[in-house]
């Protein structure tokens, strides 16, 4: 590509980027199921990997909790929606090279596809960003084969595509694949691969080994790969649809036009196929490929013995959510019909450049229009709102102590009327400074998926006691020292308990409970095995970033020294 073209792809990656998120970018939190954001998350213990849940939240919430110090929250939510989507385009993008029209076809397609849309629409901002990091750690497995060392920022993209444990499964997988060298000489970069995956999902590894006996997951039949409208479920995952919650699903892919999209990707595949299969890495994004789009078709063709899995293997919870291993298939799906655009630009124009810029435009913008509604934050949805200012000054004027905080009533999910009726997973425990006990379990088309928490049945069976004195006791002994009330959300009220009123608004009511709350006790070893993930992993982030930047520094010097000085006139 041209000097005066080579930002074309950053640009319009950017553009696109912005579109898809439209009023998401503007004042105050975007609420939307899973993606919770508060004015400011303080650090605590369960956010470290010392909860009795499972980890799903680790190391996500703790990093957070860290940034929003430096940076305010509203603009770090804004970062972690937009910068993603631009990573995945310019980087798919680079992978793909070659001209402008097959660079600029794959930055669409990495952009703006289902996958995107639907992540966005369920608030899985971590998936996300693990998806922004694959084509740069393809980049960074293409770099190991060649130079026999592993970049010092494949360390930190590692740890950054690493927020969530699916995430990570999905870096490490990438990283691994491209990068692994089956050669005798080759050993110490391999291990040195493993080292790197590892590292960077320290955190919830570490967490998840410390809860194996639970670390199981169930609803597996639920969160399986589904239609989308009249496209089955196997072809839904090839355009990069097929998520469980029809709530998400942009209505452009319930129409013909995910037909007609999928034509067209299929299409423009067969035409760039032998270019893009000459490529010396194409089998290895084959593999990638096939490993996302095999395990999500899995858990629609063989739901039950995939929810056997999940419900008694540790770890394999992972797999349950059919369609997040999809990010494993970007490379392939951006990059083979893009170069598509690229022969067929080429077999039309005949060397005229009018055809190939008509060729181009329609292959970076076809796709835009095939899925038109996921334009301007899913067409709207996406609208930022402000907290209620109860939750503000009940925040401020409350010492809420120790102990551990309650919420009620019972629900994992909200539609509050301040967030426009939108779903979301409740903001009130993150909101509110303590460690919080929340109701788990979730509601998908009248079936309940249990929850992972065992407190939960604790304090179901504590409220269910006869009298205000035992029910406050039995909380206390829990670890729970104040109980939070939302009045807004409806539901039949708690039953009473024993405790003083230190908030009362027409919304929201924090009670403290009288007496002292058991101290959760975490063991001494859990604390040393969590410090050590934790070290290791800050170790492969600041470290792969310094080296990166130490390498880029030294690479512009050696640039410099051999350009020639200027004469002297």
């Amino acid at each position: 590509m041209s000097g005066r073209l080579r930002f074309l792809p950053l640009v319009w990656a950017v553009v696109l980027s912005a579109l898809l998120l439209g009023p998401a970018l503007g004042p105050g939190y975007v609420l939307s199921y899973d993606l919770v954001w508060v004015p400011h998350l303080d650090l605590r213990g369960d956010f470290l990997g010392f909860a009795t849940a499972l980890p799903r939240a680790v190391p996500s919430d703790a990093v957070v909790a860290v940034l929003d110090n430096v940076v305010p929250a509203q603009l770090l939510e804004k970062a972690a929606l937009l910068v993603p989507l631009v990573l995945a385009g310019v980087g798919a993008a680079r992978l793909v090279g070659g001209s402008a029209a097959a660079r600029l076809a794959a930055v669409t397609l990495a952009v703006w596809n289902p996958f995107t849309a639907e992540r966005l629409a369920i608030g899985h901002w971590t998936v996300l960003v693990g998806y922004g990091v694959v084509p740069w750690l393809v980049l960074a497995g293409r770099t190991t084969r060649r130079t026999g060392r592993v970049p010092a920022l494949a360390w930190a993209l590692v740890a950054i595509g690493s927020l969530s444990a699916s995430a990570g499964l999905v870096s490490a997988v990438t990283l691994l694949v491209t990068g692994w060298t089956p050669t005798r000489n080759r050993l110490r970069t391999n291990l040195t691969l493993v080292a790197c995956a590892v590292a960077g999902n320290a955190p919830w590894l570490v967490a998840g080994l410390l809860h194996a006996g639970s670390a199981t997951g169930s609803g597996a039949s639920v969160f399986a790969l589904h239609a989308e409208g009249g496209l089955p479920a196997p072809l839904a995952a090839l355009g990069m649809g097929g998520i469980w919650n029809a709530e998400v699903v942009p209505t452009s892919r319930t129409t013909f036009l995910s037909w007609l999209g999928l034509a067209l990707l299929l299409g423009l595949a067969a035409v760039g196929w032998r270019a893009w299969s000459a490529r010396p890495d194409a089998r290895r994004l084959v593999a990638l490929w096939l490993t996302g789009f095999g395990v999500a078709v899995l858990t629609w063709l063989l739901p039950t013995p995939v929810g056997w899995f999940a419900g008694h293997v540790p770890g394999g919870g992972l797999l349950r959510d059919g369609t997040r291993t999809l990010g494993l298939c970007l490379p392939v799906y951006a990059g083979l019909p893009a170069v598509g655009v690229e022969v067929l630009a080429g077999r039309l124009s005949r060397g005229e450049s009018e055809v190939r810029r008509v060729v181009a435009a329609a292959g970076a913008l076809l796709p835009v229009l095939l899925l038109y509604d996921a334009a301007w934050g899913l067409s709207g949805a996406l609208r930022p709102v402000d907290y209620p200012t109860s939750w503000a000054d009940t925040r401020s004027a409350v010492d809420l102590g120790r102990g551990d905080l309650l919420v009620l009533p019972e629900g994992a999910y909200r539609a509050p009327v301040w967030n426009h009726g939108r779903t979301v997973l409740d903001p009130l425990g993150r909101y509110l400074p303590p460690d919080y006990v929340a109701d788990d379990a979730l509601v998908v088309d009248g079936t309940t998926v249990p929850g992972e928490d065992p407190r939960v049945a604790e304090v179901r069976a504590a409220l269910a006691l006869p009298t205000p004195a035992a029910r406050t006791q039995a909380l206390l002994a829990v670890g729970v020292q104040t109980v939070a009330i939302e009045r807004d959300v409806g539901g039949r009220r708690p039953p009473r308990l024993a405790a003083v009123v230190l908030a009362s608004h027409p919304d929201l009511e924090v009670d403290r409970l009288r007496g002292e709350a058991t101290p959760r006790h975490v063991p001494a070893g859990r604390k040393v095995a969590m410090g050590l993930a934790w070290l290791v992993y800050l170790g492969a982030l600041l470290g792969g970033l310094a080296g990166a930047s130490i390498h880029a520094v030294r690479a512009r010097g050696r640039g410099s020294s051999q350009t020639d000085p200027r004469p002297v006139a």
